[in-house]
Formats: structure tokens, C-alpha cells, sequence
């Protein structure tokens, strides 16, 4: 008998130092976007915390500074009454300066302490973030998720609008041959953020930026759906339904050479003139072909492969030759865009 009160006694003490610093939920902060600049050496660290208040949620900033970005949450957890809980952060926003310096030391901290989940999205704020987080506090009550809400493809995400995470952030500053793109942001005028396109980044560091229409090319380059963009043309406007891509590469007198070809599916919404079906399909086809390879110059330019190319010659270049994907053989890459359109349905729009 004095045997198993022993053990029970044993077992609940083992238990107790399993779970002793765990802290109760009533008494965590749950910040949703988390804001990263730094000047110097300093990190100086932005959190957004929601905090609902009946039927409302009222918006908190808080900001705190320090030699790396643990130590400037640590100060702001503990000027804070309550313990600041970085797993449910949904979006870290990087400043344009700080992306442009370099962030793969923060990417790295984020994949190896695991605060934060890998699954965070990533983005870019093109204006300074004190200013930034001042002004969408204003238009973000009484919903305190809107800037997560504005890449979240069941609210507000639209197909030109890229969608990164910190694992791909982290999988590109170790990859020889994929870079990655992050969708760049400020505050809008009307609108709570206004969407700048993507920052190209290699190796961490942000080397280049596309614009709007061109995230869509990158998206469909790498398979993700564009349905719903509407485009607009000359003499015509279109809704895409759907798009799929297929690539193809070969290696000529040691030379890369990749045929890509996208299928897409439209709809014609707005006519000008009287165009025919013809006229209107070629015109899309043209339109978006010169405007992907005016795009691949600018990324070939900049030495970052965001659109994953290297990946489809990783079985026809030798693996110790994979390394020099972006020095040796991306600048010399030759690729043969093409474009075919469907055009599905004219609406009440009367073609020939």
C-alpha cells in the first residue's frame, strides 16, 4: 500500500515538472502581425495584439528594441502584464531596408527557436513601419485581422498577390537553385494596405522588385491558380477561369534551354469596337507573352531565379555542378515562353 502511494505521489510530482512553466492562456499576449526593422545592430519589433472588447476588438501596438529579435520581445513581454506567445503570429512584415540588407540571420532564428510557426506568412513594407503601423491602426477597428485577412485566399487574397512563408524564405537561402518572392506592401490611401508588387529575393537579400501583373505570371509560372484576375486590353477585357503551365528543359553544348507553355481559359467580359474571338485571343496571347519576358530579363538581371527554373535541370547538370545554377548557367538560360488562350464563353457580347 505504502508502495503505490509512493508511486502516485512520484508519478504527479513527474507530471507537475513536465508542465511547470507553462503559462495559462488567460494570461498570454497572442499578437497576430509582428513588424521587424533594424538600424545598425538594433532590431526594433512591432506587434500588433488584438484585443477583444465586446463587440468590438480594440487594436494594441507595441513596439521594444534590442540586439536580437528574443531579446526585444523579451523587454516587451516583460514591461507587458501578461507573457507575449509568438506561435500565433500570422504575418511578420520586414521593412524594405531591413529586406534589403539582408534578413537570412532572422529567417534562420525563426526556423531554429520555432516561436514562430514555419507556416507564418512573409511580407515587405514599403514605407517606414512606425508610420505604417499608425495609419492602418486607424482603419483596422473594430477587425483586428485585416492585414492577415489581406493574403488569406478565403477573404481578401488576389491571385497577383504573391504568398510566402518563412520555410520557403528559408528553403531559397539554402537552395542552389529556387529564389523566392515576397508581395511588398504599405498603407493605402482609401484602403487599409495597398498591394506594390513583389521584392525578388536571392539569398536572402532583396535584389529586385515586379510589379502586380507580373506576381501573376510568376504565380501561374509556378503552377498557382489566376482565376478571377481580370485583364484588360486594348480591345478587350477578360476574366481568366482557370490555367494550367507545363515546362520542358534540355541542355544543348552545355546551354539550358526551357520551353514553358500556359494554357489559360477566359471569359470576355467588356468589348471595344467590334473585335472578333481571334482578334481578342491573339491580343491576350501577345499582351502577356512580351509582358513575361520583359519580367524574365529584369529577373535574369538580378542573378535570382524566383520562378524555380534551375529546379527542371537538376537531373541533366551534374550535382556538384548544381552550385553554380545561378552564376554558370542561369545567365545563359534560353527560355521559350508561350501562351494559349480558350476563350470559354462571350457572355452577351455578339462575336464572329
Amino acid at each position: 500500500m505504502k508502495i503505490g502511494k509512493s508511486l502516485l505521489a512520484l508519478s504527479l510530482v513527474v507530471a507537475l515538472c513536465g508542465c511547470w512553466d507553462n503559462t495559462d492562456i488567460n494570461h498570454r499576449v497572442l499578437p497576430v502581425v509582428m513588424g521587424v526593422s533594424k538600424k545598425d545592430s538594433e532590431y526594433k519589433i512591432f506587434l500588433q495584439i488584438p484585443e477583444p472588447i465586446q463587440n468590438h476588438t480594440l487594436i494594441k501596438i507595441v513596439t521594444g528594441s534590442g540586439s536580437t529579435i528574443n531579446h526585444a520581445v523579451d523587454k516587451i513581454s516583460a514591461n507587458l502584464e501578461d507573457h507575449v506567445d509568438l506561435l500565433h503570429v500570422k504575418l511578420i512584415l520586414l521593412d524594405k531596408k531591413y529586406a534589403q540588407s539582408g534578413v537570412d540571420d532572422s529567417i534562420a532564428d525563426f526556423m531554429r527557436g520555432r516561436d514562430v510557426s514555419p507556416k507564418t506568412l512573409v511580407s515587405i513594407c514599403d514605407e517606414d513601419l512606425e508610420q505604417f503601423f499608425i495609419k492602418v491602426k486607424k482603419k483596422m477597428e473594430p477587425k483586428g485581422t485585416t492585414l492577415y485577412d489581406f493574403f488569406e485566399k478565403n477573404a481578401g487574397w488576389n491571385p497577383q498577390i504573391a504568398l510566402t512563408r518563412v520555410w520557403e524564405v528559408y528553403r531559397s537561402i539554402h537552395s542552389y537553385t529556387r529564389d523566392v518572392a515576397i508581395p511588398v506592401i504599405r498603407s493605402g490611401a482609401s484602403t487599409v494596405v495597398q498591394h506594390e508588387g513583389s521584392g525578388v529575393i536571392k539569398n536572402g537579400k532583396m535584389v529586385a522588385q515586379i510589379d502586380s501583373d507580373e506576381t501573376l505570371l510568376f504565380n501561374a509560372f509556378n503552377g498557382e491558380s489566376t482565376q478571377g484576375k481580370i485583364e484588360v486590353m486594348d480591345h478587350a477585357s477578360v476574366l481568366i477561369t482557370s490555367n494550367s503551365i507545363r515546362h520542358k528543359g534540355t541542355m544543348i553544348d552545355g546551354k539550358p534551354y526551357l520551353k514553358s507553355k500556359i494554357k489559360l481559359k477566359v471569359v470576355i467580359q467588356e468589348t471595344k469596337g467590334h473585335p472578333t474571338s481571334d482578334e481578342i485571343k491573339k491580343e491576350i496571347e501577345v499582351m502577356l507573352k512580351s509582358r513575361f519576358d520583359q519580367m524574365f530579363v529584369k529577373l535574369q538581371g538580378s542573378g535570382a531565379d524566383i520562378l524555380g527554373t534551375g529546379q527542371y535541370f537538376r537531373n541533366l547538370i551534374p550535382r556538384t555542378q548544381l552550385k553554380d545554377w545561378r552564376t554558370q548557367y542561369y545567365p545563359k538560360l534560353k527560355l521559350d515562353f508561350q501562351v494559349q488562350a480558350t476563350i470559354e464563353n462571350t457572355g452577351f457580347t455578339n462575336l464572329q
